[in-house]
């Protein structure tokens, strides 16, 4: 599923550019979902088949600007939204919730993005890392919901997900809040040596993302049930898609993917396809969409 191929050609002539600037056509607001207002994206048609692309950790809508316009050119109402407590959400949280509670946790992520699929139908959805998780929960809690499921680099494990990460797996046991210090450290550094324009927006959002939200998310990462049956057990046709340089080997990928009854596609790039092979990525997402139909 990754050949050289037309895709690839267009992924290596990405250049550097603007993350907060949208496709002409985007349509931005804010729904009103239990924790708070979530500041919302969408191209594309209204009436067409919906794609909704949730972010990870520390992530935002942002991530998915170079797959809108190619989801949309193809036909799909796009769309995408910040998590509770990030970037543009930031407002959104626990404290908001009926009744009141004091931390994030997984039933206020599910629930959000249960909210934003009823609000238009049954959508293909994507979960980024972190979110593969929270979608893997809404699709046993909501399979109705679901047209398709991508888990792209979402974590390939349940229980203390951190362990099976490559090279600091071993010392990953360690309090939530000095495992995100650890994590967002290596953000704000740029190890991952991203370029001028994507680190500078990447800096500028993990300002007005709180801290307390972040460290709720790694603790929850650190805690996810093992929910694998349920998920293969759901009619909808399923995707993995990583990088050859993923957080996790691509061994726990292959493994995970039989176990939930997914197939898998592996890109040359890290733990963001979406940002570096988003042609390679929407011409595997497409396919699985035909599956679905």
């Amino acid at each position: 599923m990754t050949t050289i191929d037309d895709a690839l050609e267009r992924d290596l002539t990405i250049r550097d550019l603007d993350w907060r600037v949208f496709p002409d056509g985007t349509e931005r607001d804010v729904f009103g979902a239990p924790s708070g207002g979530l500041a919302r994206v969408r191209l594309g048609e209204a009436s067409a088949p919906r794609v909704v692309l949730v972010p990870g950790v520390a992530g935002s809508k942002e991530d998915f600007v170079l797959l809108f316009p190619v989801l949309a050119a193809a036909g799909y109402r796009v769309e995408s939204y910040d998590l509770a407590g990030h970037y543009e959400s930031a407002g959104a949280g626990p404290a908001n919730l009926d009744p009141p509670r004091t931390s994030y946790d997984y039933a206020l992520f599910v629930d959000d993005l249960v909210a934003i699929l009823e609000d238009g139908g049954p959508a293909h959805v994507l979960g980024y890392s972190f979110a593969g998780l929270v979608t893997e929960l809404a699709l046993v809690a909501r399979p109705d919901l679901f047209l398709s499921l991508t888990l792209m680099s979402a974590p390939p494990a349940t229980g203390q997900v951190f362990r099976g990460v490559k090279h600091i797996g071993p010392i990953s046991d360690m309090p939530p809040h000095r495992a995100a210090g650890l994590i967002l450290w290596g953000i704000r550094y740029n190890l991952n040596r991203t370029p001028p324009g994507r680190i500078a927006f990447v800096r500028e959002r993990l300002g007005v993302t709180g801290r307390a939200c972040i460290d709720d998310v790694v603790g929850l990462m650190m805690a996810m049930p093992d929910i694998a049956a349920d998920v293969a057990a759901t009619d909808v046709p399923k995707l993995i898609a990583v990088g050859q340089q993923d957080l996790w080997p691509q061994s726990q990928h292959d493994a995970y993917a039989r176990r939930i009854g997914a197939r898998v596609a592996t890109y040359p790039t890290g733990h963001a396809p979406c940002e570096t092979a988003p042609h390679q990525l929407a011409r595997d997402m497409l396919r699985l969409f035909a599956d679905a139909r």
